[in-house]
């Protein structure tokens, strides 16, 4: 049986090698991720293109997430390349200082509003909460901290304020020109990173529409305060992505376990996508096989209903690529056959606002409670097989549709998975076959298998699904089959 649960990958120098990107199409990665914190815009324009080239050689379709990089709330460069900070030293965060000329006593910083961001008594966490200071105050470009937990601090290193509150605005001028080269490679996914509202969201959806691109808009939540404004983030959203690690950071590492639960549900309650990331198989950057701990943390995320779980530094450095990918598969694979990862009673008791969403929900009824081994939905935009992928089930879903803009939005879905499929008759019986026939050469269905298939009556009507059809599969010319 498919795995349900995607995995998404991030691209970068370990991947770059075309037998390494061959391998992780055939390991079964469903989505890449163009990390713009790093490279150049050719750099990214070519692995794009590369990888769809591949996917397309492996008979796959792979979906691609342009990652903006955000505003840059980071440490500047030490002048010896990093330096050792030991409990209760001293400490300058120096917004006028070259930001390479840092040394043991002060450092430069990026973000040169730090300085009237903080004041005294808050706690500033260093590279992903390794570091701790705490403001002593602050003399106009310069903020003076104790450290409290200390050790190594090296080039680049983010800097958070514990709690939230940084001012910095969401979309930087680095991101509104990487939103066009997202829209110029037709990038299925563009990621806006430390969002504080829909607003944000809206904001790159405009900038992105204006380019000429076309793909959904993935929110990250990583900043405390989006906390407060997480409905209003997801519902302008198409995806949100647990960023764990400044998340985490921000709210405390024993608050996230909760937080990812609950967005996990608030995000499959309003009808989007989830994406659960960061450190998920850490130790696979250096070792071929993942700690228990890490296998416990992918497993969770299947069980609580994540679309997706993504990989960083583990395929875009590492290693073993192809090997963190595999792992993946397999802990994905068990978790999913689980009874609390194909049970749901998802909208049960809520009314539909749209037709084609009634008729995804019913079909999903239909299919959990006979014994269909597929699922077939004719699509246009993607949005019924969206709907259909919000319910627990073990059944797969095929988005069967001409569009590969659709097929390649659907490679994030849970459950879904892509057909490229064009109806070449108005006669609804011939139609149906030509959709049976096609689940039988891939060996999805037999004789004597039941199928359930949504389409609508006007083929390329957006939003027209309207029908649900459960075919019994058969040699006979024409399937036999029940309308409902």
């Amino acid at each position: 049986m498919q795995r349900r649960t995607k995995i998404v990958a991030t691209l970068g120098p370990a991947t770059d090698d075309p037998k390494v990107l061959d391998k992780i199409i055939e390991a079964g990665v469903d989505v890449v991720r163009l990390n713009f914190s790093h490279g150049n815009a050719d750099q990214h324009r070519e692995r794009a293109e590369k990888v769809r080239n591949r996917a397309r050689a492996h008979g796959r379709q792979v979906g691609v997430l342009v990652d903006l990089q955000g505003p840059k709330i980071r440490i500047g460069e030490f002048i010896d390349g990093e330096v050792e900070l030991n409990e209760g030293d001293l400490f300058i965060l120096d917004a006028a200082l070259d930001e390479s000329q840092g040394t043991k006593e002060r450092v430069g910083i990026a973000y040169k509003e730090l300085v009237n961001d903080v004041s005294r008594g808050d706690t500033l966490l260093l590279d992903d909460g390794r570091m701790e200071m705490w403001v002593e105050e602050v003399k106009g470009a310069e903020i003076h901290c104790q450290v409290k937990t200390g050790g190594t601090l090296s080039n680049r290193k983010g800097i958070n304020r514990q709690g939230g509150g940084l001012s910095a605005q969401a979309l930087t001028d680095k991101d509104r020109e990487d939103i066009k080269v997202a829209a110029e490679i037709q990038a299925d996914y563009l990621a806006v990173s430390f969002p504080r509202n829909g607003e944000d969201i809206e904001q790159a959806r405009r900038l992105l529409r204006d380019a000429g691109g076309h793909g959904g808009i993935v929110a990250k939540i990583e900043r405390s305060e989006a906390l407060h404004e997480v409905e209003n983030i997801i519902a302008a959203s198409d995806v949100i992505m647990i960023a764990r690690g400044d998340l985490g950071v921000e709210i405390g590492d024993a608050a996230l376990p909760p937080v990812q639960k609950n967005l996990i549900k608030t995000a499959r309650e309003m009808n989007r996508v989830v994406i659960t990331a960061t450190q998920m198989m850490e130790s696979m950057i250096q070792n071929q096989i993942p700690t228990r701990a890490e296998v416990f943390d992918v497993a969770n995320a299947v069980f609580d209903g994540t679309d997706a779980v993504m990989l960083s530094a583990e395929t875009a450095a590492g290693a073993y690529p192809d090997k963190a990918i595999a792992a993946m598969d397999r802990i994905c694979r068990v978790a999913e056959q689980q009874p609390v990862s194909i049970r749901s009673d998802h909208r049960i008791n809520t009314a539909f606002g749209r037709i084609d969403e009634a008729i995804a929900m019913s079909c999903m009824y239909v299919a959990n409670h006979l014994d269909v081994k597929a699922i077939a939905a004719l699509t246009e935009s993607g949005s019924t097989p969206l709907w259909m992928s919000r319910i627990s089930s073990a059944i797969p879903i095929y988005a069967m549709t001409r569009h590969v803009a659709t097929r390649r939005k659907v490679t994030l879905y849970r459950g879904v998975i892509p057909v490229s499929f064009d109806i070449t008759t108005t006669d609804v019986a011939t139609a149906n076959k030509e959709i049976i026939d096609e689940l039988k050469r891939r060996g999805v269905v037999r004789d004597g298998d039941l199928v359930v298939i949504t389409k609508g009556d006007l083929a390329g009507i957006h939003g027209g699904t309207n029908s649900i059809k459960i075919v019994e599969v058969s040699d006979d010319l024409l399937p036999k089959g029940v309308d409902v």
